[in-house]
């Protein structure tokens, strides 16, 4: 205890049992004049604040300051350093550009509004302090544990200790008592400030060997604290790795896994195939065609299961030869047709195997009848591209040629295709399907098929200046061949998923809905190329044929202008 003959006086406390007492006695000291008191409680009280008169904190303007504070830092550093001192565009921007000064405003505002938080908090609070003149009564231990205290300090200009200690006993306090300053010794022990000194020079090694590393070279490894970190054992796709057993860091999707949301329609929808009348034409094609969408592989025959590969011919080239005729029959060459269009119906054999239409599209075989296949089905696949050209006379076929090449089918050979394919777009036309359908084709299509679609993009314009001969012309969108009469939607929205030809596959890059409006964007580009006057509204007709109109008498009075001229000429002469 220290002595109180020998301390200056501090204040008095007076001590509580319960909380309902305390607050009164707050409240009744609070309007006896006294401003310098607190309560010390062992949890939160309510409401003691106001009984205390304590006045609301400064501290929310302290903060509000420092941040404000740090929005005209950044602000203005930026625009002095970015517009006036070192004006340099970035990415186009503005040299004064206040959108991209937000995220530096932002980081200093918050930084010195918490700096002023935190130091106002401590300013506010007198702190720190190490130690309190009540830490030294022995009964004050009892404030965290089931004891209210009510503490009056000896600066208060009304305090008198005499006074101060008739009004705690008026206000029923069990135990009133007087704190003296406390008289220990303040000086801080030497080794204190040994032990801080050698904490401090420990500290400065560290920064000095990064320092000795950075103006030095060594012949040795640097040292890896944490190896993982250094060298991590992620592995990128195509690369190979000895975590698994097929040596491969890629890892393929577990079959039948479909993602959330990824077939809410109907199985149309994505093979752009009517899969009811293909599961009745060939159940078998069909049931390997969902497997293969679903990237399901297909056991048969009790075997193990195995993905199938659709067998796909690789396209033919002019300069192949031709195989000589047999007596009696027609030279293979004559058998195509000499009329080539700029595009075609891709033929089944054309299908990239990976895709899963192919096992919708397989041409059948050349050992079925031609009678079992259905009237409205057995349209003829026109000829490829590459086919080979009609010539007067069939070339003489090499000695080296054992088997006749891919571009030149076997006489009786028809490629008929017999899928289903649907031949109205699935999607509801409208206008924001069109724009869709119009920004996506502008994307993905217009640099080879050219924006009008007729073939001619930037991709095509580059390889004819360049007299690329492995270059062939993407097709033209305004043939009658690939009119929805001939090239049904499905069949359209089939190619674009799964390519043809040079052409690959759009499928893992445009969503089937999009795939679906460049369908209707590409069928609204063939309708506005061959638009008639009827096709167009009402309104429409009576101002075109108003333009017509004065189009047409603008030129009957050039023409009569013109015969003036001529009359008059032909009489001077």
């Amino acid at each position: 205890m220290t002595d109180k003959s020998e301390s200056r006086l501090h204040g008095t406390y007076a001590e509580f049992d319960s909380v309902d007492k305390l607050l009164p006695a707050c409240r009744r000291v609070r309007d006896a004049g006294y401003t310098k008191i607190d309560a010390y409680t062992p949890f939160p009280v309510h409401g003691i604040d106001k009984a205390l008169g304590i006045k609301p904190t400064v501290l929310p303007w302290i903060a509000l300051g420092g941040g404000l504070t740090g929005t005209t830092i950044a602000v203005t550093m930026q625009i002095w350093m970015n517009g006036i001192d070192y004006p340099y565009i970035i990415s186009g921007k503005p040299f004064i550009s206040m959108p991209a000064f937000i995220p530096v405003s932002f980081e200093l505002t918050v930084l010195l509004a918490s700096f002023g938080a935190f130091f106002g908090m401590l300013a506010l609070n007198r702190l720190p302090r190490f130690s309190n003149p009540v830490f030294t009564d022995p009964r004050f231990d009892r404030a965290t544990d089931d004891r209210f205290f009510l503490y009056v300090e000896a600066t208060d200009p009304r305090y008198d200790k005499k006074g101060v200690a008739k009004l705690f006993g008026d206000l029923g306090s069990g135990h009133v008592d007087e704190i003296y300053e406390d008289t220990s010794s303040n000086v801080i022990p030497k080794p204190f400030f040994i032990l801080l000194g050698l904490l401090a020079l420990a500290a400065t090694i560290p920064p000095l060997i990064v320092a000795r590393m950075r103006v030095t070279n060594s012949d040795k490894p640097r040292y890896h604290v944490f190896y993982d970190m250094d060298f991590s054992p992620a592995k990128d796709a195509q690369q190979v790795s000895t975590l698994f057993a097929d040596g491969r860091a890629m890892r393929p999707d577990v079959p039948g896994t479909v993602a959330v949301g990824q077939y809410d329609e109907a199985m149309d929808f994505y093979t752009g195939i009517d899969m009811e009348k293909l599961s009745k034409i060939d159940a078998p094609r069909a049931n390997r065609l969902v497997r293969a969408l679903l990237n399901a592989p297909v056991a048969q025959d009790g075997e193990a299961p195995a993905a199938e590969e659709p067998a796909v011919e690789e396209p033919a080239k002019p300069e192949s030869p031709v195989e000589e005729p047999k007596e009696g029959q027609q030279p293979a060459a004559e058998q195509t047709t000499a009329e080539e269009p700029a595009a075609e119906s891709p033929p089944a054999e054309e299908t990239p195997a990976d895709a899963p239409a192919a096992e919708a599209t397989e041409a059948p075989s050349t050992d079925a009848p031609a009678a079992d296949v259905p009237a409205e089905e057995a349209k003829p696949e026109m000829p490829a591209e590459n086919a080979a050209v009609p010539t007067a006379e069939p070339a003489t076929k090499p000695e080296n040629a054992s088997a006749t090449p891919a571009a030149v089918a076997p006489a009786s050979a028809v490629v008929v295709d017999t899928t289903p394919w649907l031949t109205q777009n699935p999607v509801s036309i409208s206008s924001e399907v069109l724009s869709r359908g119009r920004e996506k084709f502008e994307i993905y299509c217009a640099v080879c098929h050219g924006n009008d679609g007729r073939g001619n993009g930037l991709v095509n314009r580059r390889a004819q200046r360049l007299l690329s001969t492995a270059w062939v012309q993407p097709s033209s969108m305004h043939q009658e061949t690939l009119y929805s009469e001939q090239y049904a939607d499905g069949k359209l929205f089939n190619t674009i998923s799964n390519g043809i030809r040079k052409m690959p596959g759009y499928a893992s890059q445009i969503k089937s809905h999009d795939r679906w409006a460049i369908v209707a964007y590409v069928r609204a580009l063939q309708a506005s190329q061959n638009a008639t006057l009827e096709d167009l509204p009402a309104d429409k007709r009576v101002e075109i044929k108003k333009q017509q109109e004065l189009v047409a008498k603008r030129l009957a009075e050039q023409a009569e202008q013109e015969r003036k001229k001529a009359e008059a000429a032909a009489k001077k002469s």
